[in-house]
């Protein structure tokens, strides 16, 4: 008798995990929540570019343990993921670690579950869990994104698992990062970005902002991170705690993302001490450094666009940064349609 489950370990067809049967009985509830026909074509999946249609994101979905309600945000995800300033094609063959995360908004995200708050980076909450492994089991068996294969990714993270949040509205003090790209509060969204796995900032002295956010802007700064020699996308996810002290002093979310913007940074001195830093990349940047002035400023935010601020995570003195890849890669966002049931 043979064991479903270890059929599908053995065969390179899943993330290590046991993934669930894909059984036509399953997937049926599953394409009809799709509001599309199976045989639509989303896109091809760099860089084996094998097709993906509704019905095969739908197939993955179930694998990875997704609910019905769950296959719009994932068809969503890899649409915008297929967009060219994306660069998924880049990203999948990188010795880098970096994963695409999802930060889901609007009332779909609260419906299916989506956890924003406490522990929203880890294990326990299956909406957040199985809509990100869809989209990795998606670029490893479509995508062919496999380590060792495609990918010379070196150390991988464990982001590259499931990398799928939303935001902590109820505690925020802030609009979302949705509705400052421009999107209304009752519509559904998703921005993705190509970051690595959150570093976490720990402060529970800081009691003003331009204490707390010095310290949030040295951990965006590190000589290490792809931020200081490219021009590179960042999530800096402030926990609840955090964003309060700093609208309790009169400071809007655009008020602490130009801060940040403004100061996180290093001396072309810092860079040189040790690091990603080399002369020629310096010279390569979008904005004007000069690579021979131990005292120029260089920010870790190159455009304003790069940096997306959220509020995530549960109430504490902690904020996630999660720093970007080495430049090839643009943060791309927009709106999704729920079908009606």
């Amino acid at each position: 008798m043979i064991d479903e489950f270890e059929f599908f370990l053995e065969k390179p067809w899943s993330d290590g995990l046991p993934v669930v049967t894909p059984t036509e009985a399953r997937l049926a509830p599953m394409l009809a929540a799709a509001g599309r026909l199976p045989e639509d074509v989303i896109g091809a999946v760099p860089p084996a570019m094998n097709v993906a249609t509704v019905r095969d994101v739908a197939l993955h979905a179930l694998m990875a343990g997704c609910r019905p309600d769950h296959l719009p945000v994932v068809i969503a995800a890899l649409d915008l993921m297929l967009l060219e300033p994306f660069n998924l094609n880049g990203v999948q063959g990188t010795m880098h670690g970096v994963a695409p995360l999802m930060i889901v908004n609007g009332p779909h995200a609260a419906r299916v579950g989506l956890n924003g708050g406490n522990g929203c980076f880890g294990p326990g909450f299956r909406a957040n869990a199985s809509i990100g492994r869809a989209i990795r089991l998606i670029l490893l068996n479509l995508g062919g994104g496999m380590a060792g294969v495609a990918s010379a990714t070196i150390f991988g993270s464990p982001l590259r698992y499931t990398a799928c949040i939303t935001e902590n509205v109820e505690r925020s003090p802030w609009e979302t990062l949705a509705v400052a790209q421009g999107h209304r509060v009752d519509e559904d969204t998703i921005a993705c970005a190509m970051v690595e796995s959150p570093r976490l900032h720990f402060d529970d002295v800081s009691q003003d902002p331009e204490r707390l956010l010095t310290g949030i802007a040295d951990g965006m700064a590190a000589l290490g991170s792809w931020n200081m020699h490219a021009r590179s996308d960042m999530v800096v996810a402030m926990g609840p705690q955090h964003a309060t002290l700093c609208a309790e002093a009169g400071m809007s979310r655009t008020d602490v993302h130009r801060w940040l913007v403004e100061r996180a940074g290093r001396t072309v001195g810092d860079l040189r001490r040790g690091g990603n830093w080399r002369r020629e990349r310096a010279l390569a940047l979008p904005i004007a450094v000069d690579p021979d002035d131990d005292g120029c400023f260089v920010p870790a935010i190159k455009h304003p666009d790069d940096l997306l601020l959220v509020v995530a995570g549960g109430w504490g003195p902690c904020t996630a940064i999660c720093h970007g890849w080495s430049g090839g890669s643009r943060a791309v966002h927009g709106r999704y349609r729920v079908p009606r049931a």
